[in-house]
């Protein structure tokens, strides 16, 4: 069989197209294809270590696990991690190649595409079907000279696009009419047909807008598709997620999460938000730390010193040790960990002029930016529980100082993280440990949480056969592949 693809566009940024892409894999997986996910560009700062040592978007490893394939740094061979509101990290094929301004990207963006177009070959190679995702929406005109994300990758490799459009925030008609009507005649001419997203109530109710999208169109509606609630258990890819996010405000146990201004890697809370005995409450900047709080955590960051800043800024140093004082516990994840020492040099200028800052000293370490990105899949062992931690790191940087001399977590002979002499505070560069049900369990308890059934890896598993069994209802599978181009 010829391999196929198609893309699938949005009307705008969050319409679901990423949730879309993974029920899509596991869909034409479970009919016996070989489905890779492929999306030319993105811009997260929610990331994940492939198997082939480098890092993608969170979404396209979800999308590869649900299509049953190895993640690859070929998924996503353009990861753009912002840094500052104008500046981001330009990570090409898993590693890191420069950082620029959005300007500077703007204007030389096209250098990448040849990275891109080796990807996708690469993937065609092995695959019955690739299953692109766009970044944002097609229709942006101040972004359409030199588009590598959109309709300028379609027109690169000749394929089709199918165009997925957000009912739940209203609209959609208007959006999906518009985007038409904006493209180049080239490109309307390369979408062949769409998709309603996020549907609450009765589906009859929108026939009569079926009907004028379709006569108005001249496209296929390819299905309407229910609202899917189950969505929470899987990871989210943007932080606007987090303002929607569920909260369980059980009594039980309460943990409070800085949600920091470059926050990064937030889905390692995934499975403590799930938890039925946790509560999980993101702290917005300003916001005091409740008292009655039993854990803080303060998670990744795309730029620690700067994060550090804010949370100078905010007030929240001054929270955290009054938090502490109350005998509150504080956990520090990868860039939070760093936070909590002494002091963070950073003589290379990696996030901005070079020298030296101010930690919450918090902890009695201190941490020392390297250039050099530690990008590795670990298990280790949790030293207070002897719990196994299955995880990742992704970081710059190492810490040292006398609290390491009560480390986190150990693998083989290495150490990783510290815990203060009282034990009240501690730190790990392991990212995803809580999606290890035992550590987690044994973690919960010395907070006073009460044990829970959960098995967080079936349930995301459950949740993308789920996923996968609500699109063949609701969608027109059969043709998508019939439209789908030869490549």
């Amino acid at each position: 069989m010829k391999p196929r693809a198609f893309m699938l566009m949005g009307t705008g940024s969050d319409v679901g197209k990423s949730l879309v892409a993974a029920g899509l894999c596991r869909a034409f997986a479970r009919r016996g294809l070989k489905v890779m996910p492929f999306k030319p560009q993105n811009m997260s700062n929610n990331a994940a270590v492939t198997s082939d040592g480098g890092e993608i978007g969170r979404a396209q490893a979800l999308q590869a696990r649900a299509a049953n394939q190895p993640a690859s740094v070929h998924m996503n061979p353009v990861l753009l991690k912002p840094e500052t509101n104008t500046g981001a990290q330009v990570i090409v094929q898993g590693k890191r190649a420069a950082t620029m301004t959005a300007g500077d990207y703007f204007k030389n963006r096209q250098q990448f595409m040849p990275a891109i177009i080796g990807s996708f070959r690469k993937l065609a190679d092995q695959a019955d079907l690739i299953i692109v995702e766009g970044a944002g929406s097609p229709a942006e005109v101040n972004l359409r000279d030199g588009d590598l994300a959109n309709m300028g990758f379609a027109r690169a490799v000749d394929i089709p696009a199918f165009l997925v459009g957000d009912i739940h925030r209203g609209g959609v008609i208007a959006s999906i009419v518009g985007t038409l009507t904006v493209l180049e005649p080239e490109d309307r001419g390369r979408l062949k047909g769409f998709i309603i997203n996020k549907f609450h109530g009765d589906v009859k109710l929108f026939e009569n807008g079926k009907t004028y999208l379709t006569e108005n169109t001249r496209l296929p509606c390819l299905g309407v598709i229910p609202y899917f609630a189950a969505a929470r258990n899987l990871p989210a890819e943007d932080a606007v997620a987090l303002e929607d996010m569920l909260i369980n405000n059980s009594k039980d146990c309460k943990i409070c999460v800085l949600k920091l201004p470059r926050i990064a890697n937030f889905d390692d809370l995934d499975p403590l938000r799930l938890e039925p005995g946790v509560s999980v409450r993101f702290l917005e900047p300003g916001q005091p730390v409740p008292g009655d709080t039993d854990l803080v955590i303060i998670p990744g960051s795309k730029s620690t010193m700067a994060d550090l800043a804010a949370v100078r800024a905010t007030g929240w140093d001054v929270d955290l040790q009054a938090h502490v004082r109350r005998g509150g516990r504080v956990l520090g994840l990868c860039g939070g960990y760093q936070m909590l020492g002494h002091t963070i040099h950073d003589p290379e200028g990696l996030e901005g002029a070079a020298g030296s800052v101010k930690g919450l000293s918090l902890l009695d370490v201190e941490t020392t930016l390297l250039p050099e990105k530690i990008l590795t899949r670990i298990t280790a062992t949790h030293v207070a529980s002897g719990q196994k931690i299955d995880g990742y790191e992704i970081h710059l940087g190492a810490s040292q100082g006398t609290d390491c001399s009560r480390p986190f977590a150990r693998f083989g002979s290495a150490d990783d993280g510290a815990t203060s002499s009282d034990g009240l505070v501690s730190g790990t560069y392991i990212h995803g440990c809580f999606a290890s049900d035992g550590f987690r369990s044994a973690y919960l308890k010395s907070l006073g949480a009460a044990s829970s059934d959960l098995v967080f890896e079936s349930l995301i598993e459950k949740t993308l056969d789920e996923l996968s069994a609500h699109l063949e209802q609701h969608l027109d599978l059969d043709l998508m592949l019939e439209l789908a181009g030869g490549i």
